[in-house]
C-alpha cells in the first residue's frame, strides 16, 4: 500500500508505508553521504580503500590507540579499568581520558570488529557518525519546514561533508559527535517551542553532552542562536515566547546536569593537566575566509566552511527570493553574517571556544556556520524553487566570492574545474526546478520530467564535488600533517614480544624508545611512560621532564626514558627494543628485529627511610636543574658520576655559550660539504660505567667513540617551539674512563652543562638487592586499587611506583584512607612499624560532586515526567477546544 504524502506548496510523492517524508529524507542523507565518503576515500586511493594511510596526526597518536584500550577493556583484557589506566604514564586518571575521547556510544562498536583491525573499526565509526550527522540534518530541515524530502537530503549531505567534517573532524573522530548533535540539539529546541517531548528533549541533550563536551557547548550555543532566531520570527506573545525559552533552558539544565558525573570529571582532570603553550588568535584573511566555501580548498589553519555549491547559493538566494516572507529573508541571513563575524573578532572567538585558546586549529566552531548555511538555504528552497530574480544576485555575489577567493593560495587548479561543474549542476538543476513548479502551477504535466532532471543534476553535483572536496582534503593532509601506518606487521611483533615478556603488576613492561605511536602502551600494549592526551597529567610532566624525559606536542606527549635507574624506580623489567619505524620517512633503514632486554627491579611498592623536605620545596618542586641528581632522589641512592666536560666544534675550537633561555654550549652544524670534523664533548667518566647523554635542545645523533656500530642515540627537539629530546643511553665508558661523544647535529643546538652522566652498574644493583628486601613481598592492583603486603616493623615511607596524581587515597593498615603523601612526585604513604598492609584507591577528582549534580537532575526529571504524564492524563480527560488553525497552504508542483 502506498501512504500519499502532501509537502509544502502541494508536493505530491508517493512513498511506501510507513516512510515518510522525513524518514526518506534523513535515509537518502545517510546513504548518499555514505556513498560519498567512502567514494572519496577509494578516488584518493586511502584506507581502507587503497595503500596510503588515514592515520594522520592525532588519529594515529591518540584516537586509534584509545579505541584500542577500549577494546581491551570491553574484552578484559586491559590493565586497569574505568579509574585508572595502567597502561599509560605509569598509571594514569582514565574516566577524564574516556570522557574526552570514548563516551560516544559508537566508540562501543569496536567490540565487534578484531583486535588487528582497530584501524578499520575507527574507520567504520566515522563513517557512521558522519552518516548520521546527515540523517540528523535532513530531519531538522523538514521540522523547520515542510519541504521535499530529496532536497532535504541533499542538503543534509551538504552538513554531514561540509569543509569542518571532511578537513577537519574525519581525523578528529570524536568531534563529529558535536555534527550530529547541533540538528538534535536544534530539534530539542522546537520540542521547547511547542512544548513537546520535554523528557526526551532532556535526554538529548545529556547524550551530546556525554558523547563529547567540548563540540557540544558550541553546539549547544549554535542551537540557542536558533532557537531565539525562532521565537523572534514566530512572533508569540511575550508570556508564550519566554515560557519557550523557559523551557529550553530548563531541558539543556537537567541534560547537562545528567552529564555531570563525566562532565565535571573532565573539567577536572583539565585542572590538573599539563598547561601546554598556546598561540594568541589572529583573524584570517578575507580571501582566506571566502577560499573557504569553495570545493576542493584545504588549509590546517583558516575555517572550513564549504557546504557545497548549491547550499551556498541557495543561502545566497535567500535575501532576494520574494516568495520567502521578509522577516524570514532579513533574519536568516543576519544570523548566518553575525556567525561570520563572531569567527573574526577574538572576544567571541575565545567565547565559542569556551574561554580557552584552542591548542591546534583556532576554526573549530566552523561547523555551526556550516548549519546555519544549510538551514538558511533549506528555507530559501522550501518556500518553492528561488527564480531569476534571486538567483541571478546569487550568482552575481557567488562571481565575487570567487573573484576575491582567487587571489587566495589556498586555491588550486582541481577548485576551478570542480567549481565550474558544481555551479552547472547546481544553476541548471534549480532552474529546472523553477520551471517543475511553474509548469505544475499551469497544469501541465510535463514538468515531472524536468524535475527529475533536476534531481539528478543536484544529487549528482553534490556528490561529486562533495567526493572531490573529501578526496583532495585526505590528499592535502598527508602533505601537510604527520601520519602514522595502520595496524601492520610491526605492531604485531610488538604486542607479541610484549605479551611474552608481560609480569604485571609484579613488574612493567615498557613499549620502548622506538616508538611507533605517541601511544604505544595502549596500542601494543605494556606499562610505560608514554602517554598522549589533552588531560596528562601536570605532575607526570614536570617529574618525567625534571628526570630526563623528553616530549612533544607542547608536553602533552611523553615519552619512553631508556634509563636503567629510572627503570628501576618505575619497576621496569622488561623493556623492548625495535627498529626504527620504517613508515617515517626521516628515520634510517634498520630491519633488525624486535628484541626484549630484562633488568632485575624492585617490586611497585617499595619502603625508603623517612626524610625531612623543605616546606619550600616539595613534590616536584624539590627537584634541581640535574635529571641525574634528581633520578638519585628518586631512587634514594648516589650512584651517578656527573663530570666536567668539554665541547668542541668541528674545527676543534670551544663551543661558545648560548645567550638565550636554553643555557650551555652552542653546538653548529658543519656546513654541507665541509671537510671539518663532527662537533665533540669530551669527558673522564669510571672506568666501565654506562655513559648517558642529556641534550633536551639537541636535534640531531650522537655516537660514543669506539661503542658498538649501531649504537647511536637519536635526539628531536624543536624547542621552545613543540618538544624537547629524551635522555638516551651511548654505551659502556672504556677502561681508560676517557669519553669521547661525537655530534651530527641537523640544526645550531645546545648542550647543557652537566649532559653527561656516568652510571656506576654495581651500585645500582646493591641498590636494588636492597630495596627488594625491604619492599612489598606482594602487590595486587585492580582498576583503582593498590594493595600491598609489607615487612613487619617497616618504618619511614613507603613508595609506590605510579605518579601522585589528584585523587589518590592511603592508608596503612586499618587506619582511615587520607591523600597519598607526596614522594618527589611519586605516591608515599608514611609507616610507623605497626602496619603490614597497604591500601591506595583512586577517586577522579569531581566524581563525586558531579554524581550528586547528577542525581539531582534525575530526580528532578523523574518529577518532570511524572507532572508532564498526570498533565497529559488531566487534558485527556477534557473536550477538545475548537481548531482555530488555519488549513495548511496548497501548491500543485510534484517534486
Amino acid at each position: 500500500m502506498n501512504l500519499t504524502i502532501q509537502h509544502d506548496r502541494g508536493a505530491w510523492l508517493r512513498l511506501p508505508r510507513p516512510i515518510g517524508p522525513r524518514q526518506a529524507g534523513a535515509l537518502l542523507a545517510a546513504v548518499l553521504t555514505t556513498a560519498a565518503f567512502c567514494a572519496a576515500d577509494a578516488v584518493a586511493r586511502s584506507y581502507p580503500f587503497g595503500p596510503r594511510t588515514r592515520s594522520v596526526n592525532d588519529l594515529g597518536n591518540q584516537y586509534v590507540p584509545f579505541h584500542a584500550h577500549l577494546w581491551d577493556l570491553l574484552h578484559g583484557r586491559g590493565d586497569g579499568g574505568l579509574l585508572v589506566n595502567w597502561q599509560s604514564g605509569y598509571g594514569s586518571s582514565f574516566l577524564p581520558d574516556l570522557g574526552t575521547y570514548l563516551s560516544s556510544p559508537f566508540a562501543l562498536l569496536v567490540a565487534l570488529f578484531p583486535r588487528d583491525e582497530i584501524d578499520l573499526a575507527v574507520y567504520v565509526i566515522t563513517v557512521l557518525k558522519t552518516a548520521c550527522a546527515g540523517a540528523a540534518m535532513a530531519w531538522l530541515l523538514l521540522t523547520l519546514r515542510p519541504g521535499r524530502w530529496w532536497a532535504a537530503g541533499l542538503l543534509g549531505t551538504s552538513y554531514a561533508l561540509c569543509g569542518w567534517s571532511v578537513a577537519s573532524a574525519v581525523y578528529n573522530l570524536m568531534w563529529l559527535d558535536g555534527l550530529i548533535a547541533l540538528p538534535l540539539l536544534c530539534l530539542v529546541g522546537e520540542w521547547a517551542l511547542n512544548g513537546r517531548h520535554r523528557v526526551l528533549g532532556v535526554l538529548i541533550v545529556a547524550l551530546a553532552w556525554t558523547a563529547n563536551f567540548y563540540t557540544a557547548y558550541m553546539a549547544t550555543l549554535g542551537a540557542g542562536l536558533v532557537l531565539l532566531l525562532r521565537l523572534l520570527l514566530a512572533g508569540l506573545p511575550r508570556r508564550r515566547a519566554l515560557g519557550a525559552a523557559g523551557r529550553a533552558v530548563l531541558t539543556v539544565a537537567l541534560g547537562m546536569g545528567l552529564a555531570a558525573p563525566l562532565v565535571m570529571v573532565v573539567y577536572f582532570g583539565t585542572k590538573h593537566a599539563s598547561p601546554g603553550t598556546y598561540g594568541h588568535f589572529v583573524p584570517v584573511a578575507a580571501r582566506d575566509l571566502l577560499a573557504r566555501l569553495l570545493p576542493t580548498t584545504y588549509s590546517f589553519s583558516t575555517p572550513a566552511v564549504y557546504v557545497g555549491v548549491t547550499a551556498l547559493l541557495l543561502a545566497l538566494a535567500l535575501p532576494f527570493h520574494r516568495a520567502v516572507p521578509w522577516r524570514v529573508r532579513v533574519g536568516w541571513t543576519l544570523l548566518v553574517a553575525a556567525m561570520v563575524l563572531s569567527m573574526q573578532w577574538a572576544p567571541t572567538q575565545l567565547a565559542w571556544h569556551a574561554f580557552t585558546e584552542p591548542q591546534g586549529s583556532s576554526y573549530r566552531q566552523a561547523f555551526v556556520l556550516c548549519a546555519l548555511l544549510v538551514i538558511a538555504a533549506w528555507h530559501s528552497l522550501s518556500y518553492g524553487a528561488p527564480d531569476w530574480r534571486a538567483l541571478a544576485p546569487a550568482g552575481v555575489l557567488l562571481a565575487l566570492v570567487t573573484a576575491v577567493a582567487s587571489r587566495s593560495t589556498l586555491v588550486k587548479s582541481t577548485t576551478w574545474w570542480v567549481l565550474l561543474l558544481a555551479v552547472v549542476g547546481a544553476l541548471g538543476g534549480l532552474a529546472l526546478l523553477g520551471r517543475t513548479d511553474d509548469g505544475r502551477r499551469a497544469g501541465s504535466k510535463r514538468p515531472t520530467a524536468l524535475a527529475g532532471l533536476a534531481v539528478v543534476l543536484l544529487l549528482g553535483g553534490q556528490f561529486g564535488e562533495a567526493a572531490a572536496t573529501s578526496a583532495e582534503a585526505t590528499r592535502q593532509r598527508l602533505e601537510h600533517l604527520d601520519d602514522y601506518a595502520p595496524w601492520g606487521t610491526r605492531q604485531q611483533q610488538q604486542a607479541e614480544a610484549i605479551a611474552q615478556a608481560d609480569g604485571w603488576p609484579r613488574y612493567r613492561t615498557d613499549p620502548g624508545r622506538e616508538q611507533t605511536v605517541a601511544n604505544d602502551p595502549m596500542l601494543v600494549g605494556g606499562q610505560g611512560a608514554q602517554y598522549y592526551s589533552s588531560l596528562t597529567s601536570d605532575v607526570l610532566n614536570r617529574m618525567l621532564t625534571a628526570i630526563g624525559g623528553g616530549w612533544t606536542s607542547r608536553g602533552r606527549s611523553l615519552q619512553s626514558l631508556d634509563n636503567a635507574v629510572t627503570d628501576v624506580v618505575f619497576s621496569v623489567g622488561a623493556r623492548v627494543h625495535s627498529p626504527p619505524d620504517p613508515h617515517q620517512w626521516w628515520n634510517p633503514p634498520n630491519a633488525g628485529p624486535v628484541t626484549v632486554s630484562r633488568q632485575d627491579v624492585p617490586p611497585l611498592v617499595t619502603v625508603r627511610p623517612s626524610v625531612t623536605l623543605d616546606p619550600a620545596r616539595t613534590g616536584v618542586s624539590a627537584f634541581g636543574p640535574s635529571p641525574y641528581r634528581n633520578q638519585e632522589m628518586l631512587l634514594g641512592t648516589r650512584v651517578y658520576t656527573v663530570p666536567p666536560l668539554t665541547v668542541r666544534t668541528g674545527d676543534g675550537k670551544p663551543s661558545a655559550r648560548s645567550h638565550d633561555d636554553r643555557p650551555g654550549l652552542v653546538i653548529d652544524r658543519p656546513a654541507a660539504g665541509s671537510a671539518a670534523r663532527k662537533p665533540t664533548i669530551m669527558a673522564q667518566c669510571p672506568a666501565r660505567s654506562e655513559v648517558y647523554l642529556w641534550a633536551p635542545y639537541y636535534s640531531g645523533t650522537a655516537r660514543l667513540a669506539g661503542a658498538p656500530q649501531g649504537t647511536i642515540g637519536r635526539f628531536t627537539s624543536d624547542h621552545p617551539v613543540n618538544k624537547i629530546a629524551a635522555m638516551q643511553p651511548l654505551g659502556e665508558a672504556p677502561a681508560s674512563g676517557r669519553v669521547r661523544i661525537e655530534l651530527s647535529p641537523d640544526w645550531t643546538s645546545v648542550v647543557p652543562d652537566g649532559a653527561v652522566g656516568c652510571l656506576d652498574t654495581a651500585r645500582l644493583r646493591t641498590t636494588v638487592e636492597g630495596l627488594k628486601a625491604t619492599g612489598a613481598t606482594e602487590v595486587t592492583v585492580s582498576d583503582g586499587t593498590i594493595r600491598a603486603t609489607i615487612p613487619a616493623g617497616s618504618k619511614g615511607t613507603a613508595v609506590v611506583a605510579a605518579p601522585r596524581i589528584a585523587g589518590w587515597r592511603c592508608a596503612a593498615g586499618d587506619a582511615p584512607a587520607t591523600p597519598a603523601g607526596d614522594y618527589h612526585g611519586l605516591i608515599a604513604v608514611p609507616l610507623d612499624g605497626s602496619s603490614t598492609s597497604l591500601t591506595c584507591t583512586f577517586h577522579p577528582p569531581g566524581l563525586r560532586l558531579g554524581t550528586a549534580v547528577g542525581a539531582t537532575s534525575l530526580l528532578a526529571l523523574i518529577l518532570l515526567a511524572v507532572l508532564t504524564a498526570v498533565r497529559r492524563r488531566r487534558a485527556t480527560g477534557r473536550p477538545a477546544p475548537p481548531t482555530t488553525t488555519p488549513p495548511l497552504e496548497r501548491t500543485t508542483h510534484a517534486l
